[in-house]
């Protein structure tokens, strides 16, 4: 799990975007004025260099994916191996990390808990433990959590919140009070967040 450096909520309104997912009332008040005093930024800044914008763009994505920049790296190279649009591949990977899936199926409110309850054993894969949060799922498999985490309280708040889930997964009652997950398909593009610029992302790593 990387290292998040400084508020998060600053963070989150320097992009312009929750990246954490639980900025929660105050964040979306502030959300429109960027950190700073009285949030304005100092007009010496002047306009971005195309640099910069293709830097802050990958800087978004990998927090908000909970990545370090050498893993997000290698996610890009193979996304750059697969026949096909580079950028709307490289978010098929990411949607497709087991930590996203957990988030995205709402059995946690963050990727960060998600990682959280991976590397603790509490996922299991076609009942199977897995503890990486990078494991690829695909098409036709189940994800459950282990009944320690269905017993731990902001796992059942947020379970009881009944979050939207994307159309490419699905979660539907288990045996006795078990939640289980379901990958229906591959993820498409417009199964992630539609604000990603991922053709930014591109340019970057291609200079």
């Amino acid at each position: 799990m990387p290292v998040i450096r400084g508020p998060r909520n600053k963070l989150s309104r320097r992009e312009g975007v929750d990246l954490f997912g639980n900025g929660g009332a105050s964040l979306e008040r502030r959300m429109g004025k960027p950190p700073g005093q009285q949030g304005a930024r100092p007009q010496r800044q002047g306009q971005k260099s195309e640099y910069s914008i293709q830097l802050r763009e990958k800087q978004k994505v990998k927090i908000m994916y909970c990545m370090r920049e050498k893993q997000f790296q290698r996610f890009f190279n193979k996304a750059a191996r697969v026949k096909g649009v580079s950028g709307a591949e490289l978010l098929k990977l990411l949607e497709k990390r087991l930590d996203n899936v957990i988030y995205r199926l709402g059995f946690a409110r963050t990727r960060m808990q998600a990682q959280q309850l991976i590397n603790h054993g509490h996922v299991l894969v076609d009942d199977h433990r897995v503890d990486r949060p990078s494991f690829q799922v695909k098409p036709g498999m189940t994800i459950t959590l282990s009944r320690t985490a269905m017993g731990i309280p902001s796992v059942q708040e947020w379970l009881a919140a009944n979050p939207l889930v994307p159309a490419w997964l699905e979660r539907v009652p288990g045996p006795g009070d078990t939640i289980v997950g379901r990958v229906l398909r591959e993820p498409e593009r417009a199964d992630a967040d539609a604000h990603i610029n991922e053709t930014l992302i591109v340019e970057f790593y291609s200079r």
